[in-house]
Formats: C-alpha cells, structure tokens, sequence
C-alpha cells in the first residue's frame, strides 16, 4: 500500500484496516510457527502497512 492511497481514506477506515492488517498478521504468525506459511515476505509487507497506517493517524492526531 501507497502512503498517498491511505491518506485519501477516512479515518474510520484506516482504523478498520488497522484492525484487519494486524488479524491478517496473527494469522501469518501462527502459519509460520505451524509449518503451512509459502510466503515469508507477506508478514514484512503487513507489518510496514501496520506502520504506515499507524504513522498517519499519528500524523492526524498531531493536526487536530
């Protein structure tokens, strides 16, 4: 995900992706300590768009 594409969205919906980024991360943390993960970069992809999208929320909360 583009920092630009995040910053178009409301802040309700970046905090429902939030939400659904870090459920897709506990899902891949459990696929890797099981055995059954292929791809090993998703968890690295998933955690940066966590950071990102924490970063503009931050970055809004500072404007308010």
């Amino acid at each position: 995900m583009q920092a630009t594409e995040l910053r178009q969205k409301t802040t309700e919906e970046l905090e429902a992706l939030l939400k659904e980024l870090k459920a897709r991360l506990v899902s891949l943390k459990f696929q890797l300590a099981v055995g059954k993960l292929t791809d090993h970069t998703a968890m690295t992809k998933t955690k940066r768009d966590i950071a990102r999208v924490l970063t503009i929320l931050r970055e809004r909360g500072i404007k308010l």
